[in-house]
């Protein structure tokens, strides 16, 4: 089959959901709808490239009318896979059904065994060992570490161990080696956690530690091959900007981008659009999530928005007849909600092509496999067996 658009750009705006899922109350969300509680949050909500694209036709939006025509295709997408987390999320969009979910330490903290294997791999003692902000542990943990030489372990309402290091006291490349022993600890189906974050920062006392960009996560393998596996093996490229190469653990990536910011990940991705490559550009702006859903701040969300759709009308105005561009998210995080988990919700599927004559909404999807499905079948390329997932191709017209 001849391809129909040389280039794929799929970007993520990670936690961007827009409505709570018919089973959301079994996750202990009940109500939650993070893009409409942000607009109603704010006095004003100005995301006019995603309003055009048809975000405000798939639901209302306070302060964004629909569009009276959109530019391309939009559609409701439903999670089938059990969970409501970046690594979920993600694979089910390149086809994995994940029914298995993984483990939270939220309560609890981690098991006494597991601290101790740690410690002892490590040469460290752990301090901390507790769900937290990233930013309050620092506070309250990190003079200690630097002063006491220990090492800060605590987690969140995901599935995550994460390791503070600091850069000039602990060093990057010990912070980074102790975050793949944990790695290898946490292979172990009791303490299965989905990711294990290096968390490094510089400063020397409370009220000066500021987190850097050398994050590193370090992410459980997929459980099998995905869209991306089949792409890269087709010959084509996959280009990953944000946390992408994490999540799928280089598994189907031919080159990696690191972003520094949501906004630099745009700006990669505008500088991408400039290049000449026949495949995909998968995008992960991680800022929403971490930054103000996690730390329910509607406010601060909604900003982010303003500045990802001032960055978008910048790609938008790139793309070529034969590109296509998806816009969509991996789970939920409500700002105004309780707690400081995700949420469990639809996603936005926002689709355009400078070349496309129709424009409207698909059927709401069952699954957010769709995206992978769509982009394998526009390469002509079949997706690994055990996958999940139906083209939306023949409707992009």
């Amino acid at each position: 089959m001849e391809r129909k658009y040389r280039r794929v750009f799929a970007i993520v705006v990670d936690s961007f959901g827009i409505g709570a899922m018919p089973d959301s109350e079994k996750f202990g969300d009940v109500g939650v709808d993070t893009c409409g509680h942000i607009a109603e949050a704010v006095e004003s909500f100005h995301i006019p490239n995603m309003q055009k694209l048809g975000l405000a036709n798939l639901r209302p939006i306070k302060h964004v009318p629909a569009a009276d025509r959109t530019m391309g295709y939009h559609a409701r997408l439903r999670e089938t896979s059990n969970g409501k987390d970046t690594m979920t999320g993600h694979w089910e969009m390149m086809g994995i059904n994940t029914q298995k979910p993984f483990i939270t330490f939220t309560d609890t903290g981690f098991p006494k065994e597991l601290i101790e294997e740690l410690e002892k791999r490590c040469g460290r003692e752990v301090i901390g060992n507790k769900s937290a902000s990233g930013t309050e542990i620092l506070d309250e943990l990190g003079e200690q570490e630097i002063n006491e030489g220990k090492m800060i372990v605590y987690t969140s309402a995901d599935s995550v161990l994460q390791i503070c290091g600091n850069e000039e006291t602990m060093g990057l490349e010990n912070l980074y080696k102790y975050c793949e022993i944990a790695r290898e600890l946490t292979l172990r189906d009791d303490w299965r956690v989905g990711r294990v974050i290096a968390r490094p920062y510089v400063g020397r006392k409370k009220g000066e530690f500021v987190r850097t960009s050398n994050r590193h996560d370090y992410a459980l393998k997929p459980t099998g091959p995905t869209a991306l596996n089949a792409l890269k093996d087709a010959g084509y490229d996959v280009i990953s900007v944000g946390k992408i190469a994490d999540i799928f653990v280089e598994e189907g990536i031919t080159e990696g981008n690191r972003s520094k910011s949501s906004v630099h990940g745009m700006e990669q991705t505008i500088e991408i659009a400039g290049r000449d490559f026949e495949g995909l550009c998968f995008v992960n702006l991680v800022d929403f999530d971490a930054l103000w859903g996690h730390r329910r701040n509607p406010e601060g969300y909604a900003r982010e928005l303003e500045a990802f759709d001032a960055k978008l009308g910048e790609l938008i105005a790139l793309l070529k007849e034969d590109d296509l561009l998806i816009v969509t998210a991996d789970h939920g995080n409500d700002p105004t909600y309780k707690g400081t988990d995700h949420t469990r919700e639809k996603v936005p599927f926002l689709a355009y092509s400078p070349s496309m004559k129709g424009t409207g909404e698909l059927p709401e999807q069952e699954t957010f496999a769709v995206i992978g499905a769509t982009i394998a079948d526009n390469f002509g390329v079949a997706m690994p067996e055990g996958t999940i997932g139906t083209s939306l191709l023949h409707f992009l017209e």
